[in-house]
């Protein structure tokens, strides 16, 4: 039976003694609803996998609280958790194989010896391991140790599951299907689960929901969709997408009802009269400078908009990437098709107005496309 679980103001300082302490993890709050999976997604250092440690009880929290359900769980051994995880080191155990390390997380539950079969067999089946099961870990591949690992908490019955790095191992075309899956189990059998990911095709297949972290701050914790079409700061609108956010620093002049993006004198994107809202006008008047955004796959490419020329024309097997240089520096714009443009021939790029993302100057969103931004109301 699976619980709410809720972390509050949670902080991991190293060294909170010392000179120079390091703040791992910065009043991290979230909560997760029962069943639901959740992806702590973030570049290498940002707190993710201190935050996943805490919770499994392998490192101390310095401040804050940890639930599951109604039980306080950061001042209990990590035994009496209710919580079962897999490593990204594997941590399986040389002597034993794999049947035999997948069942060890079974003990606990003093199941007769069928009931165990069943259950290693039905994990086994899942992950792609069954015809490895008696083969000991020193001989098998890295990927396939990832995977008993992964079966290894799995097989348990818990409240909470936390995954760390758990396919970071596999060959891509696997991945891809294991995703599935695991996506699938977890739903199925209504588990909890906590994904600690540095790769974002992982985290927006497999998470209902997604923290971004840096710096050990959360930056914003929403779904796949809403961390793509509103990305509440600059960090998050350039971290979220691939190819990365395209970015310009403007300044907005508003005449006669028209919007004009400007960058050292030079427009970049102008719209006319009710293309963009008067209450977005009126954020980006009283900034004064903002930074917009535009996603590569709103770059419109045709015989309208602001000149650009090609510097790169990518066919990556499902789509272009097309990179141009563009108002002092450079846009990228994806097309679903080949493009057929050489290196150097000269195009007009053009953005609607309702793709754009605004940001302050100093990162907060302010509007995305017509609407103001939940942040941005006030700016």
């Amino acid at each position: 039976m699976t619980a709410q679980v809720v972390l509050d103001a949670v902080n991991k300082v190293y060294g909170a003694r010392n000179k120079n302490p390091i703040y791992a993890v910065r009043d991290f709050s979230i909560r997760i609803a029962p069943g639901e999976i959740v992806a702590l997604l973030g570049s290498s250092g940002c707190g993710k996998t201190s935050t996943l440690r805490m919770i499994a009880g392998f490192e101390e929290v310095t401040k804050g609280e940890i639930f599951i359900g109604e039980r306080r769980i950061h001042e209990l051994p990590p035994a009496q958790r209710g919580v079962a995880m897999a490593f990204e080191g594997y941590s399986l155990y040389p002597p034993l194989t794999l049947r035999e390390n997948i069942a060890f997380a079974l003990k606990a539950e003093k199941l007769g010896s069928a009931e165990t079969d069943r259950r290693v067999q039905e994990i086994a089946r899942l992950l792609e391991l069954e015809p490895h099961l008696d083969r000991y870990p020193s001989t098998v591949s890295a990927g396939q140790q990832q995977r008993a690992s992964l079966g290894r908490a799995l097989v348990r019955k818990a409240e909470l599951y936390l995954l760390d790095e758990p396919m970071g191992q596999l060959e891509p075309q696997l991945r891809a299907v294991l995703r599935g899956r695991l996506k699938r189990y977890l739903r199925e059998h209504g588990l909890t689960a906590i994904l600690v990911t540095h790769d974002q095709t992982e985290a927006n297949a497999l998470a209902d929901r997604i923290a971004v972290m840096e710096g050990g701050v959360l930056q914003q914790f929403a779904s796949p969709a809403e961390l793509k079409n509103a990305p509440a700061n600059l960090f998050v609108g350039t971290f979220i997408g691939e190819p990365p956010m395209n970015v310009y620093r403007v300044k907005p002049a508003i005449s006669g009802g028209r919007l004009s993006l400007r960058s050292e004198g030079e427009e970049l994107f102008g719209y006319e009269a009710g293309a963009v809202s008067d209450e977005v006008l009126g954020l980006m008047a009283r900034q004064g400078e903002v930074v917009v955004g535009v996603r590569p796959s709103d770059v419109v490419v045709g015989s309208e908009g602001a000149p650009a020329e090609i510097v790169s024309n990518q066919w990556i097997g499902d789509q272009t990437h097309l990179e141009s240089s563009f108002g002092g520096g450079v846009i990228v714009a994806t097309i679903p098709d080949r493009f057929a443009a050489r290196v150097g021939a000269a195009i007009r790029v053009d953005v609607p107005a309702d793709r754009l993302h605004v940001f302050a100057s100093q990162g907060q969103a302010l509007a995305h496309g017509r609407r103001v931004a939940a942040n941005g109301a006030g700016a």
